[in-house]
Formats: structure tokens, sequence, C-alpha cells
């Protein structure tokens, strides 16, 4: 007989979720590389980010919708490269960038769209709950008896995490300051393990995983539900080709299967459907102590005058658009989007600034919703630069200014 080994399982864990990460850092560069390969012929450009219900089921909703979307563009002759996304935070980055000519996406992702150029064409009549779940057995009855307990969340752009901070922001409270931990994973269905071991009183998901789990047996109940939004959608930058109207047409006919097997029917969808959810991203504040917050046209002036331009964002992000003579200096962030981050969970090479710490320095991303020029603006102010400006309107702001863009 094997005598058991506590620590081997843990190094087999471990491994095991090197192994994982691995293979997700391995899908996500091949999405890259989709990204930067696509094939001159075709006409589009497109993403598809099934959501992050689970891991398996998301390949699934890819190729549905993929085979949905080609075959209604190839009624008007067209063509499309479109890339399976797992990736929310760089989606929202992406159309503002207005990178994508087509996006399919849930409902945060496509009303942050509609404010950069984009127009919502079809979707499932299916709205989306975000619940707070507990067990069966727990005290917890309601968001109020839930102050200082444990919460599992998916990743803090997932579109339930949107809904959940609005509910708790209305309660005039923070996730911070309500929850004492907050967990978080890529996947709704890992939360339940969470839910089963105890180590969170609450966690939170979709409806529809919640009910898939008390189909499945498990004692569970829910605590607060929030306000509908619309379910996966499809999104066109204008100008593109076919056009709204008659992509709407040609997908009324391919889209009905992927409905159907939804348990669904299509839905005309308006900028106004994604009103509520639209208003839930995570903007920054409106100052920043020790440095100066200006518009597009004061950013114009301080170039003129031989400021220094610093881009925070990604390349992809960076070659689409950008303020002339700007440099780039990306952000990567990995903590979460608060004024009281954990900057040692980031990267960003300040020795890629100026050496003359009198230096002016602007940095921009992606409009209000982007930290990535406020926390590199805080990590210039910690370094010990004394002009330090934040355009927290961003490149979007620059551009809906009529201000000359540069391209690469």
């Amino acid at each position: 007989m094997t005598k058991f080994s506590f620590k081997g399982v843990v190094m087999a864990l471990q491994q095991f979720r090197f192994h994982r990460a691995l293979a997700r850092y391995a899908v996500a560069a091949v999405a890259g590389m989709a990204w930067a390969c696509a094939a001159p012929a075709a006409d589009l450009r497109g993403v598809i980010n099934p959501g992050d219900q689970g891991e398996q089921s998301r390949y699934a909703v890819f190729s549905a919708w993929k085979s949905a979307l080609e075959s209604a563009l190839r009624k008007d002759k067209l063509s499309a490269n479109l890339v399976l996304s797992t990736d929310a935070t760089a989606d929202l980055g992406a159309t503002r960038s207005r990178i994508p000519d087509l996006i399919v996406a849930p409902a945060h992702i496509i009303g942050s769209a509609l404010r950069y150029g984009y127009q919502p064409v079809l979707g499932l009549d299916k709205p989306v709950r975000a619940v707070l779940v507990a067990p069966k057995d727990s005290p917890i009855a309601d968001l109020a008896q839930a102050q200082g307990k444990k919460l599992g969340l998916p990743a803090q752009d997932s579109v339930v995490t949107y809904l959940v901070r609005g509910e708790v922001n209305a309660a005039n409270t923070t996730l911070k300051r309500h929850f004492s931990a907050v967990y978080d994973t890529r996947y709704q269905d890992a939360l339940l393990p969470c839910l089963q071991l105890r180590r969170c009183d609450l966690v939170a998901v979709e409806r529809s995983v919640f009910d898939r789990w008390v189909a499945a047996g498990e004692p569970v109940k829910v605590v607060l539900e929030s306000k509908p939004v619309p379910s996966l959608s499809v999104a066109l930058k204008d100008g593109s080709k076919p056009g709204v109207e008659a992509l709407r047409a040609a997908l009324n006919d391919t889209l009905a299967t992927v409905a159907s097997a939804e348990g669904a029917k299509l839905a005309l969808l308006a900028k106004a459907d994604f009103d509520y959810v639209a208003t839930l991203g995570y903007f920054t504040p409106r100052s920043l102590a020790g440095a100066n917050v200006g518009d597009a046209a004061a950013v114009a002036r301080l170039a003129a005058a031989g400021a220094h331009l610093i881009d925070t964002r990604n390349a992809e992000e960076f070659k689409a658009g950008h303020l002339p003579g700007a440099k780039l200096v990306p952000y990567v962030e990995h903590s979460a989007k608060d004024a009281d981050f954990d900057a040692g969970k980031d990267q960003f090479d300040l020795s890629k600034l100026p050496a003359d710490k009198a230096a002016v320095l602007v940095f921009n991303c992606n409009g209000a919703e982007c930290w990535k020029s406020y926390k590199a603006s805080v990590a210039a102010l910690k370094a010990g630069y004394t002009q330090v400006n934040w355009f927290r309107g961003g490149f979007p702001e620059w551009r809906a200014a009529g201000q000359k863009v540069a391209t690469q």
C-alpha cells in the first residue's frame, strides 16, 4: 500500500497549477499571434469572448458564434479573422482603441465599446443577473449580514464582478470595506469548491450558474440578486462592412441555431440596453495628489512645449493609434483597480523615463476607466518626479477632440 504524503499532494497540486497556468499562457500567446498574423485576405478582424462561466464551455460557445458570424458575412462576400479571447481586460482596452471590427462579448464589454464608436447588432434574449450565493445552512440572509465575511469572485473584469460591485456601491459601501477578504478565480465554476470548503462564506456567479448548481443537488441559496443586463451580444465598429443593418439581417438566420441551443431567442438591442452596465466600470479617481490632471487641449500645449508623453498601454493598442511623439512604456497591471492598489503586483520600468526628475511627464492610457496611467503616475511621483501630469481622458479623449493621431 502506498503511504499517503500530504507534502506530495501539495507538490502535485503546485505542479498542476503551474502547468495549467502555462497552458493558459500558451493559449493567450496563440491568440495574440492570431491577432498579429491576421490573414491579409480577411476583410474584418474580430474577437469572441464567451464569458467566464467555465473553462470547457468557452470553446463550444466560441465555435458556435464563429460559425454563425462567418456564415453571415459570406452572404455579403466578406471574410473575417475571428479569434477567441479569455481576457476581458484586454478586450476592454482593445475596443477603447477601436482595434477589432467585430466583437462578441458579455454586456460590460459591449457597453464600453458603444462609447467608443461601435453599434449593437444582435444578442440573445436571455438577460444575465449576478447573484451572491451562500451555503443553504448559512445564517447570512442579505448583503448587510455579509459584512466582514469572505467573498469569492471571478476575475475583476468579469461581468459578474461588475454587477456585484455596482450593487455593493449602491449600498454605500465597497467590496474592500464590506468584506474581510476577497478571493478571485478565473472561472465562475471554480468558485463552488471555495464555497464547499468554507474558504468563502459567499461567492458571486451568474444566475444560470447558480441554477446549474442547484440542479446538480448543491445545497446553496441566493443572498442577493443584481439587476439584469444583456447576454452575449455582437457589436460592429462604425464604418465597417457590411454595416449594422446588413449584418443583423444575415445573422437573423445564422445565429438562430446558437440562440436555440442556449434556450433563448434573438434580441434586437439598442445602446440604451447597455446604459446600466456601462455605468459600473472601474472609473479612476478624478484627482491625484501631487499631479496635474489635464484635458486634451492642456496636453497638446504641454506636448508643444516639449513635455515627455508616456503611453502606458500595450504595444498593439499603441500601434493602432497614439499621441504624436509619445513613447510606449507599458504598465503591466495585475493589482486591483482601486486607489489603494498594491503596486508590488505590477510591473513598470521606471528606467525608461527621463533621468531628469524635473522633466515634464504626461501619462495616458485608454480613458477614465483605464488605471494604467493613474498607477504609472503614482509610481513616478513615488520615484521623485516633480512635474507629473495625468491625462485621465487619455487616447479616447485625444481622438474625440480631433487632435492629430499617430500610428505605426
